[in-house]
C-alpha cells in the first residue's frame, strides 16, 4: 500500500513540475508592442495610442505575421491603463525613450516604433486606376536596455480606382514586408 501511495505522490510531483514548466515557458514568450503611426492618402496621421483607435493597417498585418511566427503582440486594449497614467504617451510622435518607458511599464520585451505613409502616383496607362505607394520606416527596440537592435524599411504598392483603398492595400503590402524583416531581426536576437 505504501508503494502505491509513493508512486502516486511521485507521479503527482512529476505532473506538477511539468505543468509549472509549461506555465513558465508561456510567461517567457517574447512580448512586442507595435507603435507605428500611419497616414493614408489624403487622411490624417493616426496612431492607436494617441486616439484610442484600433491598430493601423500596417500594424494589423505586422501583428498577424508576428503571432503566426509565435510571438505575442500586446493589444492596445491591454495598454490603455498604462497610457492613461502618463499623458506623454498620448503624443502622435513618441520618442524612443517614451516608447521604451511604455514597454517597461507594460512588461514588453521589444517595441517596434515607426511611421507608415501612403501616397498616390499617376494614372495607370490605358486605365482609370491610380498607382498607390506606401513606405514604412521602423526601429526594433529592446526594452530592457533601450537599444535599437534593427533599423527597418519596407515598401508596398497597389493600383486601384479609389486612392484611399489603394493606399490601404499598399500599406498592407508594406506591413507584410516589414513583418518578415522584424521576424528575422527577432530571430537573430534569439527572441522567441
Amino acid at each position: 500500500m505504501r508503494k502505491i501511495i509513493l508512486i502516486f505522490l511521485i507521479l503527482g510531483l512529476v505532473f506538477a513540475t511539468a505543468f509549472a514548466a509549461a506555465n513558465v515557458k508561456n510567461d517567457t514568450k517574447t512580448k512586442i508592442i507595435l507603435l507605428i503611426s500611419e497616414q493614408n492618402i489624403e487622411g490624417p496621421q493616426r496612431a492607436w495610442w494617441a486616439s484610442e483607435v484600433d491598430l493601423s493597417t500596417t500594424e494589423a498585418k505586422l501583428a498577424t505575421k508576428l503571432i503566426e511566427a509565435g510571438f505575442e503582440v500586446m493589444e492596445p486594449s491591454n495598454l490603455t491603463k498604462v497610457i492613461r497614467q502618463d499623458r506623454a504617451f498620448r503624443m502622435l510622435d513618441l520618442s524612443e525613450s517614451k516608447s521604451v518607458k511604455l514597454g517597461n511599464l507594460a512588461r514588453a520585451t521589444y517595441v517596434v516604433l515607426g511611421k507608415a505613409i501612403a501616397s498616390s502616383g499617376g494614372n495607370v496607362p490605358q486605365s482609370t486606376m491610380r498607382s498607390c505607394f506606401a513606405n514604412v520606416t521602423a526601429k526594433l527596440i529592446r526594452v530592457k536596455d533601450g537599444k535599437v537592435v534593427a533599423y527597418l524599411e519596407a515598401a508596398g504598392n497597389s493600383a486601384h480606382m479609389d486612392v484611399i483603398t489603394g493606399g490601404r492595400e499598399a500599406l498592407t503590402h508594406a506591413g507584410e514586408e516589414l513583418a518578415g524583416k522584424v521576424i528575422n531581426a527577432l530571430n537573430k536576437e534569439g527572441g522567441k
